[in-house]
């Protein structure tokens, strides 16, 4: 997966890159695809900082401008090249150029704003260490930043808490509660992560939060990785899993043969959608509350949703309200009542899509008379998701589609245009599913009709 689709970025983000282990090389390989992503339309993106960055790492642009004064950007207005355009402040030694004022970013960004183009931010330092903790200065990111990734290198992870590894120390023992010296765990990484003067500091209000765990390199770190992006979702919008490989420098005739970069997991959160809100009338009676081992149906929906860890878990009710919400009694779920129900399940669909919060990366919605769907194979739907961040990803039984049905956040403003008894079925011929196999055939069964039921009593 590419890194600037599974950032989620449209063709002129705001970005900007604090943390450790990897930003320069995270910045260009953005740089990069988004000038790619034009697809051999003249292109440009402006990248810049507002640290220090090493003179070996200006090669990495097409072209290079240090910029003293609000002049210079003006004079950038008539001849911008096309590329990636690197623009930094004065050199400050052999080694280091010096990053640009706020005031300055200013003038680059009306520049961006007048042309259309992507802006990448560098915004704090790290001296090439996998990981640091920030100074009292640092970051410095611009407030009209509208994404904020913040980076860690896993290859640090275990390795004495020393200079060696890790920038200032010092201030990451105080925020994590090691030692110096102490081997550095993946529970004081998260610490830090997720402490409002490290990983949280200075990040804009609005701003969209993403980790991104990069040297996970080996199956260990990322299984590792996948299990600390739990820890870290309550605090950000999204958690990246990657290896990021250094892009070196193209020319602009070998931007299209760039190959993927390898981003192995997006971890976002993932809610659902029971959708209990018809009237049975093929059945003639309420089927969401029949019983089946002894719990209503629509309760083992909303046990198997909880237990996946969707998040939240919201039950759209319509004909038989009041009896779905006794089912459901003392369970943690949001209740929408449908007063259109009858007007079709498009408008179940978009009631729960629109309760779901704005960093939502997808939503399942289930069926409240499949009470034999698991935990499993949901966490299977999302761990696909994740992979991939297909549009949909549905089950598949003996090469027939079952339900439910994940919908990633690209397919909600179709789904919220759904009219009449219409699902979400009706964006299949627009968005090819990604099918998990699945081998369970009771996934196939509704109960639909007295002899459904039956049948679902003696599975």
């Amino acid at each position: 997966m590419r890194l600037s689709h599974a950032l989620r970025l449209g063709l002129s983000p705001r970005l900007a890159l604090v943390g450790s282990g990897g930003k320069t090389t995270a910045l260009f390989l953005i740089a990069r695809e988004l000038v790619e992503t034009y697809q051999g339309t003249p292109s440009t993106v402006l990248a810049t900082a507002t640290t220090h960055l090493a003179t070996d790492q200006l090669a990495l642009a097409d072209h290079h401008h240090f910029i003293a004064s609000s002049r210079e950007i003006m004079n950038l207005q008539s001849a911008l090249p096309e590329g990636v355009v690197l623009l930094t402040g004065s050199q400050v030694d052999p080694e280091r150029v010096a990053g640009l004022s706020l005031d300055l970013l200013d003038g680059i960004l009306s520049l961006a704003d007048a042309r259309g183009l992507p802006l990448l931010v560098e915004a704090d330092g790290s001296r090439r260490r996998p990981l640091k903790a920030p100074a009292g200065h640092e970051p410095v990111i611009p407030p009209w930043v509208e994404t904020v990734v913040v980076l860690a290198g896993l290859s640090g992870l275990g390795k004495p808490l020393t200079s060696d590894w890790v920038h200032r120390p010092e201030r990451f023992a105080a925020l994590s509660g090691l030692q110096p010296g102490e081997p550095i765990t993946p529970q004081a990484l998260a610490q830090v992560l997720t402490h409002p003067e490290s990983g949280l500091k200075g990040i804009p209000p609005k701003a969209r939060r993403v980790v991104l765990l990069n040297q996970a390199d080996s199956p260990e770190n990322q299984a590792l990785a996948n299990r600390l992006a739990g820890q870290l979702l309550s605090h950000f919008h999204a958690v990246l899993v990657a290896a990021l490989a250094a892009p070196g420098r193209y020319s602009l005739e070998q931007r299209s043969s760039i190959s993927d970069h390898p981003v192995f997991a997006v971890h976002e959160p993932v809610a659902g959608v029971i959708l209990a809100a018809g009237a049975s009338r093929r059945f003639g009676s309420p089927k969401q509350t029949l019983l089946w081992r002894g719990q209503p149906l629509v309760r083992h929906v909303a046990i198997a949703a909880l237990q996946a860890g969707l998040s939240p878990v919201v039950v759209v009710t319509g004909d038989s309200s009041d009896q779905v919400i006794r089912a459901l009694n003392e369970m943690p779920l949001v209740f929408v009542n449908n007063p259109e129900w009858q007007a079709g399940q498009s408008t179940s669909l978009a009631l729960g899509l629109r309760l779901a919060p704005p960093e939502t990366g997808a939503v399942i919605f289930l069926l409240a008379d499949q009470p034999q769907v698991t935990p499993g194979l949901l966490r299977g739907l999302v761990e696909r998701h994740t992979e991939t961040l297909a549009p949909i990803v549905a089950p598949q039984v003996s090469g027939q589609r079952a339900n439910p049905v994940l919908f990633d956040r690209l397919t909600f403003p179709e789904l919220l245009t759904l009219t009449g008894d219409v699902g979400g079925r009706a964006l299949f011929s627009r968005y090819r599913p990604n099918w998990l196999p699945w081998h369970d055939l009771n996934l196939l069964l509704d109960v639909d009709t007295p002899d459904d039921y039956r049948k679902l009593l003696e599975s």
